[in-house]
């Protein structure tokens, strides 16, 4: 055995570089990961600042992130360390306590590290530790400074641009500072912008190249499911996809109006569904979208999509209970209901499911792109605003009326009627509801 084929050149990118010592054969010991690991989670060698992980579902991404975090936390020195993920609770459940997380990654029972709940901190037995944020509080990262940081699922934080700028102030301590970032890619303006950036490394990874870890089988369902679409090439090859040509709505105007909080106060709030067919495994999903009216900077009334309860597979009572309490949450006035597939029968279902609010039924007289048209305009001049990210349904937004698009785009449609009847039917003077 000799340094040249058993030490991972990437490995001596932190200026460890030893030789074929005790100290190097305990390291690989202690850390399996250097040398099973596929080259995409290899961090970069050279000069960096940035590691940008774009990867399918399933593909290793947080498992190749938080072995790099387990790496300089115990063998390179690093003390301070900056976890970010869409939520405080993503961080928890993915980043620290999930399956490939930092605790269940720790083979070392003297290197276990420990989370306490109210200082948000996950610490090692040699004095490193880790502070959780959200991608919901770019505010939280004003003061704090760090020598390394882990940024999980960046194509989904709201205002992502901001956040990350935020932490990047404050990567600042020690003589080398970098920042590790993971995601399923989306063309959103943070990604975009750093697969140009100077000093970011991007590599990528393909959800088949982690098949042994997945259930067996599922690689292929995907692929007979999802075949070569947009959706499989994003979502299962990690491939950064930019919105096709045709689609009725692109992410920048998304972006461009998207807020963090709702307004206080509603004119009207409704909750739209879009019904499948049929039910089981194989049906298509049924859209469930809520919105609401209020005023915005420049505008008198304007719409904010508030929540996205899509789901598939599901019984039609299923659906209708998810309906009706996300419509109870929200203090919605009236769940509004396709009906050009059960009729009468989306009224039952949903009375028998509990719902109390009025129930309007609507006809599809147009088909799904002339019915989207109108909204998809409003979009445009600025008059939707996405509350948070809907990832799911903006993808489908950005996908809808281009050529090759396939699919049922069940949560446009439910979006679609949402806008429609908030913001285009006439429907008289609604009244103030407060949520």
């Amino acid at each position: 055995m000799n340094s040249e084929t058993t030490w991972p050149v990437w490995y001596q990118d932190w200026n460890i570089k030893p030789a074929l010592t005790d100290r190097a054969l305990r390291h690989l010991k202690t850390l399996p990961f250097l040398l099973t690991a596929r080259p995409a989670q290899k961090p970069p060698t050279g000069k960096w600042r940035n590691w940008l992980l774009l990867g399918g579902r399933g593909a290793g991404k947080t498992r190749a992130g938080a072995e790099w975090v387990r790496f300089v936390a115990t063998h390179v020195g690093v003390q301070r360390i900056a976890l970010v993920g869409p939520t405080l609770g993503d961080v928890r459940e993915v980043m620290i306590e999930g399956p490939s997380g930092l605790k269940a990654i720790e083979t070392v029972a003297d290197w276990y590290p420990s989370y306490n709940v109210s200082r948000r901190r996950l610490s090692w037995p040699n004095g490193a530790y880790a502070q959780i944020f959200s991608a919901e509080d770019a505010d939280s990262l004003r003061g704090p400074q760090f020598e390394a940081a882990w940024c999980d699922e960046i194509a989904v934080w709201p205002h992502g641009e901001r956040v990350w700028d935020t932490l990047q102030m404050g990567l600042r301590l020690g003589a080398d500072p970098r920042c590790v970032a993971t995601t399923t890619p989306r063309p959103v303006p943070l990604i975009q912008r750093l697969v140009q950036q100077s000093g970011t490394v991007v590599t990528q990874s393909r959800t088949a190249e982690n098949a042994a870890f997945l259930s067996p089988g599922f690689v292929e369902q995907m692929r007979s499911t999802y075949g070569h679409s947009h959706l499989a090439r994003q979502e299962l090859e990690g491939e950064l996809i930019e919105d096709p040509a045709g689609a009725l709505w692109v992410r920048s105007q998304i972006e461009a109006h998207r807020t963090a909080d709702p307004p206080i106060q509603f004119e009207d709030v409704i909750v739209a569904i879009d019904p499948p067919a049929s039910s089981g495994p194989q049906a298509d999903t049924c859209g469930i979208i809520a919105a609401g009216l209020a005023s915005a900077p420049g505008f008198p009334s304007a719409c904010f999509v508030l929540a996205d309860a899509s789901a598939q597979g599901l019984r039609p009572l299923d659906w209708a209970v998810r309906a009706s309490q996300l419509a109870i949450d929200l203090g919605a006035r009236a769940v509004v209901a396709e009906a050009n597939q059960g009729g009468e029968m989306v009224r039952t279902v949903l009375q028998s499911a509990g719902c109390n609010l009025p129930i309007e039924l609507v006809h599809a007289r147009l088909g799904k792109r002339a019915r989207a048209a109108p909204v998809a305009a409003l979009y445009a001049t600025g008059e939707v605003r996405h509350v948070g990210v809907f990832a799911a349904l903006e993808d489908e937004m950005c996908r809808f009326g281009a050529e090759g698009f396939r699919g049922s785009p069940d949560r446009v449609d439910a979006l679609v009627w949402a806008i429609t009847v908030l913001r285009l039917s006439s429907r008289g003077t609604p009244r103030l509801r407060p949520l």
